[in-house]
């Protein structure tokens, strides 16, 4: 089995954009059929997307966890240590290489390990 697909939503799809575009991201924007416009990213066969929240919720799932493998991990802690993105844990080797663990605006954790 191989993850394809990954979506999620938010109160401020703009303002989450900007937030994992820290992490090299490059989205586009773009909507499907009648559905809302969106965020998308596309890579290694993997589509990330962040879409507004539907009608019927109230907040995000901020209990979702992500990982993503970066090219640079010391640089990109650098980088978000000075902005939104709270660091949940600093760089530290583990026994699956380096990695640290961060928190989006809408309280999701995001492991990232050094690629």
């Amino acid at each position: 089995m191989k993850v394809n697909l990954i979506v999620i939503r938010t109160e401020n799809p703009d303002l989450l954009k900007s937030q994992y575009e820290l992490l090299g991201i490059k989205f586009e924007y773009h909507k499907h059929g009648n559905g809302p416009y969106h965020f998308a990213y596309e890579a290694n066969g993997m589509t990330f997307e962040i879409y507004p929240l539907t009608k019927s919720m109230i907040r995000a799932d901020g209990n979702l966890r992500l990982g993503f493998d970066v090219p640079n991990l010391t640089e990109i802690i650098n980088k978000l240590k000075n902005t939104d993105w709270i660091i949940k844990s600093d760089i530290q080797q583990t026994e699956w290489g380096l990695t640290a663990i961060v928190q989006d605006l809408d309280g999701r954790k995001i492991e990232l390990k050094n690629e």
